[in-house]
């Protein structure tokens, strides 16, 4: 098969990476690609949202299937332009794709099917939220509606922080018209959890529970960013509350979906508060998430290709995925600045010694080619992975390889996975 991969981050690289070692696959192209997923897939550069380009390059080169890793091409409907054509994609449809970037339509979706999320308002005018937050006591949480590459819910512990990040994203447009609504809501307190679904919108797979760490500090202090690193499993859910997650949560998601007439096929991404009352969702995804593709990906034992196929075809009741004993890990190295303005073209060494450690990928996020030399072309700009038999032997792993790369200004985090170390 010819399998093309959409974008250009540490998920693709991750994405690109498993599918690769398919024995189905002759070839992968991955559009436009990094400097590290040049090394698993011919790169091709044509931006992931150029819809019409990359339908066309599909066609020309055959492409027998497309898999669309960012959430900005799923919402601008490139997987009904690709079936328009005939071409095979796996990811949610724009209907569907609008649980992610609407956070209002998602909201209004859980209120109408009991699907467990906090109390909300919606507001299409900034005055009448800045009311809003007067009369609420903090500390709460200002979402902008649209997408906002992670970094568009805000939480804010006073009511002056929430007033300023109502005017950030609906008076400075910080977001864009990603702003034009907000959503305020209640700030839940527990444990956040992320669980990553496959689905055909019949058959549900979970996958195992993974925890990103989305501050951009050690002890979750800082800016909010796309993501700091994650690990998987999560022991924060056992069997039982898996369970209470897949009905209360999956199950009730997808068919409030397929009644609603969007049909929800791809993965399901939420993103829980695990509270007194039981498990909330804070948000929706519909796409791997990045980091947490990473980890997964690495844990996962089965082949990729023919659950992506399954997805397509409505036959993931005939799947099941097996999983690698043990724990994953990413920490990510960030540029200089980041989640602000940063530098790009800092070369990047000690690439190759890291990548020969055991059980460690360093996955590409923001990386380019310049001159024979990779170099930094990102705020994220690697994503150092490894598996190991338990969580703390996959953080000592990760860390190690860390120590052997080195760009200008390269920062990361320091306690990727320390929560899951059991206390001694």
């Amino acid at each position: 098969m010819k399998i093309l991969v959409v974008g250009g981050g540490g998920r693709e690289h991750s994405l690109a990476w498993k599918i690769a070692q398919s024995p189905l696959v002759d070839q992968v192209y991955c559009a436009p690609g990094n400097a590290g997923i040049a090394q698993v897939a011919e790169c091709v550069p044509i931006p992931a949202t150029d819809i019409a380009a990359l339908v066309a390059f599909a066609k020309q080169t055959g492409i027998e299937l497309t898999v669309v890793g960012p959430e900005a091409p799923l919402v601008a409907g490139i997987v009904d332009a690709f079936e328009a054509e005939g071409l095979r994609a796996f990811g949610v449809s724009r209907k569907a794709a609008e649980l992610e970037g609407s956070k209002v339509f998602a909201k209004k979706l859980m209120h109408r099917h009991a699907v467990p999320t906090p109390t909300f308002r919606v507001f299409d005018e900034a005055r009448a939220a800045h009311a809003c937050v007067d009369s609420m006591p903090p500390p709460l949480v200002v979402k902008a509606d649209g997408l906002a590459g992670g970094k568009g819910a805000l939480v804010c512990h006073t009511t002056r922080e929430a007033h300023v990040a109502v005017h950030t994203l609906m008076e400075d447009r910080a977001f864009g018209s990603a702003g034009d609504k907000v959503v305020i809501e209640e700030c839940l307190s527990g444990e956040e959890v992320s669980i990553l679904a496959l689905t055909d919108g019949r058959t549900i797979i979970p996958m195992p529970p993974v925890q990103d760490h989305k501050r951009v500090g050690d002890g979750d202090r800082g800016p909010n960013t796309g993501g700091m690193g994650a690990y998987a499993p999560a022991p924060c859910v056992g069997p039982a509350l898996a369970r209470e997650i897949e009905e209360k949560i999956l199950v009730r998601t997808i068919h409030a979906m397929n009644r609603e007439k969007r049909p929800f096929s791809g993965v399901l991404y939420a993103g829980l508060m695990l509270t007194l009352g039981g498990p909330q969702v804070l948000e929706f995804n519909v796409r791997f998430g990045d980091p947490e593709a990473q980890p997964l990906l690495m844990l996962m034992k089965s082949d990729l290709v023919p659950v992506l196929l399954a997805t397509l075809d409505r036959k993931l009741d005939d799947i099941a995925l097996e999983w690698h004993d043990g724990a994953a890990v990413c920490v990510v190295l960030a540029s200089e600045g980041y989640p602000g303005n940063y530098p790009k073209g800092r070369p990047i060494s000690g690439l190759d010694a890291a990548a020969r450690l055991p059980d460690v990928q360093v996955f590409h996020a923001g990386t380019a080619l310049r001159q024979n030399q990779v170099v930094t072309d990102g705020g994220r700009v690697l994503g150092v992975t490894a598996r190991g038999p338990d969580v703390g032997e996959a953080i000592r792993r990760a860390y190690e390889a860390v120590r052997l790369i080195h760009f200008d200004g390269m920062h990361y985090r320091r306690d990727i996975g320390a929560k899951a170390v059991p206390k001694k």
